[in-house]
């Protein structure tokens, strides 16, 4: 199986490639004929995952803080919209809010290396949830790693 790419921006740590709907084979397994989506369950299963991430969210004071209680149904929305368009889903993030621009829409937050390490450890701990196959698991585990490290946009405390 083939792992989405990543492409540097200027002077910019490496930045995930967000599939549209004709690049979708970038996350396909051409023996199976699925991409990575469709093998791990579907939309079900990034519901699943990103719910459970955002219950460890709703217990970390550092985070909690970054997401406006009356819109956190909103944020499980687009994380999970997000998600299944990368790994080969609907396209129907990109059609309600354009292009993802992770680094800006996270730029009015202050994503410092603690708060990077909260979202990973809540993260790591919802997709263990989903007892993915070990292949599976690592290939999204190092996608989010390498997304959360680009988010980073601060150093201070």
């Amino acid at each position: 199986m083939s792992e989405p790419t990543a492409l540097p921006g200027p002077g910019m740590p490496l930045l995930p490639v967000i599939p549209t709907a004709g690049a979708a084979a970038s996350t396909t397994d051409e023996a199976a004929g699925s991409t990575f989506y469709e093998q791990i369950g579907g939309r079900p299963t990034f519901e699943r995952l990103v719910r459970e991430f955002y219950r460890g969210v709703a217990d970390d004071p550092v985070l909690v803080a970054m997401y406006p209680e009356e819109d956190l149904e909103g944020a499980i929305q687009r994380l999970t919209g997000f998600l299944e368009q990368y790994w080969g889903g609907p396209t129907t993030y990109s059609q309600q809010r354009g292009h993802p621009r992770l680094r800006m829409r996270h730029n009015p937050f202050k994503v410092n290396p603690d708060a990077r390490d909260r979202w990973l450890l809540h993260m790591r701990a919802a997709v263990d949830s989903l007892q993915l196959a070990p292949l599976q698991d690592a290939t999204l585990c190092d996608y989010l790693e390498r997304a959360a490290h680009a988010m980073v946009n601060t150093f201070e405390e």
